[in-house]
């Protein structure tokens, strides 16, 4: 390497040290009163390895990718401790390439049971543990946010498409564990929340849980329980919250927030 290189690496990595720390404060700050840590997803689409090896040298351990072909190409080539979450739109056809992924941890988009059935069938039976999958939610009702209508009532649950699916990963699918709930709520409410108003969005993901938890502790048998929430605590995870309304998220009860400008700065286009 070139010394011009090696001092352009040297800065590219002090400059992400310097974002990474402020969120990681910003995070803890935003989470005091709370009585879990939350886990800070490093959203890492479009960006190079040399950028989330830095980072991991930094003690980041959970990246988050978009692409299937961006996540497989990355996960090739960097460290295996690193814990990859896949957030971006979940095709069955693809389910094949994300279980053959040895340190994927988590995919936070499911939103059908023909994902759960692949991803389940592709899944080797030699893997350590079940992957960790949380459903995605349309909480902002917006025609281009993709997941399954939130829950609004605890009657009729048992006929929505979130607790069928719920319920067919707890039952169906022995690969998979159903560790909880993801959104992406909508940015206009974010951008333009005063600090003292709640986040519509979150405040539904929070509701749609709290009413899906209460109908699986009913429905799904006592043998089952240990295969839904969280290993340990068995609660239902909150994914929400992103650069723009992380703190918001996490002051609402966020378990995971997923983080990408803040920490790796403006994206460049995608190239085509």
């Amino acid at each position: 390497m070139s010394a011009s290189l090696e001092e352009s690496s040297a800065k590219r990595k002090a400059e992400l040290g310097e974002s990474l720390a402020e969120i990681r404060e910003r995070v803890q700050q935003a989470a005091a009163s709370g009585s879990t840590t939350p886990t800070l997803v490093a959203v890492s689409k479009y960006k190079p390895a040399s950028d989330i090896l830095a980072c991991h040298e930094l003690g980041q351990l959970d990246f988050g990718e978009n692409y299937v072909q961006e996540l497989e190409d990355k996960a090739k080539i960097l460290p295996a401790e690193i814990r990859w979450h896949f957030i971006g739109s979940l095709q069955s056809n693809k389910a094949k390439t994300l279980a053959s992924i040895p340190n994927l941890y988590s995919i936070q988009t499911l939103g059908s049971i023909k994902a759960a059935n692949a991803l389940n069938k592709a899944l080797s039976s030699d893997r350590p543990s079940a992957l960790r999958v949380l459903l995605q939610v349309n909480t902002s009702g917006e025609d281009s946010k993709s997941g399954l209508a939130p829950l609004t009532s605890t009657e009729g649950v048992e006929a929505s498409d979130l607790a069928q699916l719920a319920v067919h990963v707890i039952k169906e699918c022995p690969h998979l564990r159903f560790e909880g709930l993801m959104t992406i709520g909508s940015l206009e409410l974010s951008l333009h929340a005063t600090e003292a108003e709640k986040n519509a969005d979150f405040e539904s993901l929070k509701k749609t849980r709290d009413i899906l938890r209460e109908y699986l502790e009913s429905s799904v048998g006592e043998s089952e329980r240990a295969r839904w929430g969280e290993e340990g605590s068995g609660r239902l995870l909150l994914s929400m919250g992103m650069s723009s309304d992380f703190e918001t998220a996490l002051k609402a009860g966020g378990d995971i927030v997923r983080v990408g400008t803040g920490i790796f700065g403006q994206r460049a286009p995608k190239q085509t």
